[in-house]
């Protein structure tokens, strides 16, 4: 079992979550059970399944629950997108937290790499 609070990508996740609430604020007060509410479940499923990834035993199994932080990844990448195109973020606010979202990403392939290598 690992120790999930001792990885950088469970802390960058954490970093994600941070940002993204701040800026869900920003969204309409109309989207609180829609995209505001999506964007934030997505965003806490990112470091939430590397944590529960560590709780496994295998390495088939903590890289499965990598796979799955990646898809929640790419999942507030596309609702930050669409958030955008409806107005409510403009380009220039998406611009840091996309750069934590390719931090991760990276981190997170490089993980799943490396457990696929061995």
């Amino acid at each position: 079992m690992r120790n999930f609070r001792t990885l950088d990508i469970w802390k960058n996740g954490i970093k994600i979550v941070n940002a993204i609430y701040l800026l869900s604020e920003k969204l309409p007060s109309e989207e609180k059970f829609g995209i505001r509410s999506q964007i934030t479940r997505a965003a806490i499923a990112v470091p939430s399944n590397i944590a529960e990834g560590c709780s496994r035993n295998s390495e088939i199994e903590f890289k499965r629950f990598l796979e799955i932080a990646m898809g929640s990844l790419f999942e507030v990448e596309t609702q930050l997108v669409i958030c955008q195109e409806l107005g409510f973020i403009s380009i220039q606010e998406l611009k840091t937290i996309f750069e934590l979202l390719h931090k991760e990403a990276r981190m997170i392939n490089s993980l799943i790499n490396r457990i696929k290598n061995n």
